[in-house]
């Protein structure tokens, strides 16, 4: 198929590519500077096409030169930064608008669950993920398969990461009374796995669930975890009357995660994010060996190996070197500064070696 990748850049879109790459996909991806993706491991083998889906016009131009596509990817998203909910919506319009022109026949999004309670009661971000959906959903435009998860597991992940440097960085973790909301966490693999699988024709467009195979799990599960893999115990300290966005502001101060994306993020989690349905078990076929459980996911995150190109990863769940750099953890962004220290010290004094043989050699 050929296939076009916005968010290619991002944690899940970058590890898409890869996958359809791999099984022979004829992959465009955009980036407004597509220079810039020469970083990742894909680069010499897809499409790079300019595109700034905040412009209406740019996001025609770019889906119209992009050939016959026969699916459109939508992950783009904004979140941490200023105004990033209507500028999604607006991107995602434009998008959706621009491939119905080219007749694209589907777009695949990933969002999140949308937790059974008042709209005006959702954070930002959840609010602005089922918004992005509705923006996608135009009168006459492609069908639409929506995937909706919660957590996402992995060395990389946003949610992961802020709760891998929560549990590093506190010998004392307070726990907020909303820790104990159920949420169905998934494995970054497994994400990839359901993504490629829906784009094919034949599969029915829709809204789906999507979870890995934890039953009863809570957001404490996913601290609880990461403290048996790196066998470390805290202690906890139950503070009941904290609510999210004050932990999220608190939280943003104590993590080298961006502060306005890890606040965004944390007010996120006072609401339940449950898979409400399980129908895509029964249209798409588990990955070989079954959906990965929490522990092994997390174990296999834990475990990343020093950054390698994204595409060269043994594990998906390992760091990419094109991964944040605040990502992996204390340990490994140290060994990360250190390494990069290393290179600058080289770099300098081969400089000034090379400029004094200049200088002697006339």
């Amino acid at each position: 198929m050929r296939v076009l990748v916005t968010g290619a850049t991002g944690y899940v879109g970058s590890r898409l590519v890869c996958a359809l790459v791999d099984r022979g996909d004829d992959v465009v991806v955009t980036s407004r500077r597509p220079d810039s993706l020469r970083r990742f491991g894909w680069f010499g083998r897809v499409t790079a096409i300019a595109m700034d889906a905040d412009e209406s016009a740019s996001a025609h131009d770019a889906v119209a030169g992009a050939g016959d596509i026969d699916a459109l990817y939508f992950l783009v998203h904004g979140i941490g930064q200023q105004d990033f909910d209507e500028a999604d919506t607006r991107a995602a319009h434009n998008v959706a608008v621009a491939a119905r022109a080219a007749n694209v026949p589907r777009i695949v999004y990933l969002g999140g669950f949308v937790p059974d309670c008042d709209h005006d009661d959702l954070s930002r971000h959840l609010r602005s993920r089922a918004e992005v959906g509705a923006a996608l959903d135009i009168p006459g435009g492609p069908d639409l398969v929506w995937l909706r998860a919660a957590v996402i597991l992995g060395a990389g992940s946003t949610s992961f990461e802020i709760i891998r440097y929560v549990a590093d960085r506190l010998a004392v973790i307070p726990q907020p009374g909303w820790v104990d909301n159920p949420m169905d966490p998934i494995s970054v693999r497994d994400v990839i796995h359901y993504l490629v699988e829906v784009v094919d024709p034949t599969f029915p467009a829709g809204a789906y669930d999507i979870a890995g195979p934890d039953v009863g799990a809570r957001y404490e599960s996913v601290l609880s975890e990461y403290l048996r893999a790196i066998r470390q115990p805290r202690l906890r300290l139950p503070v009941p009357f904290v609510n999210s966005h004050l932990a999220g502001r608190v939280t943003g101060m104590l993590v080298p995660v961006p502060s306005s994306l890890t606040a965004d993020l944390v007010a996120s989690l006072s609401q339940p994010m449950t898979a409400s349905e399980h129908s895509i078990r029964a249209l798409v076929p588990e990955p070989p060996n079954g959906l990965i459980p929490m522990r092994e996911a997390i174990e296999s995150a834990v475990h990343t190996t020093s950054p390698r190109s994204v595409c060269a990863l043994a594990d998906p769940h390992h760091l990419a070197d094109t991964d944040p750099g605040w990502a992996g953890g204390d340990l490994m962004r140290i060994r990360r500064a250190v390494s990069g220290g290393i290179g600058w010290i080289v770099g300098f004094t081969t400089r000034r070696v090379r400029g004094v043989v200049s200088l002697l050699s006339g």
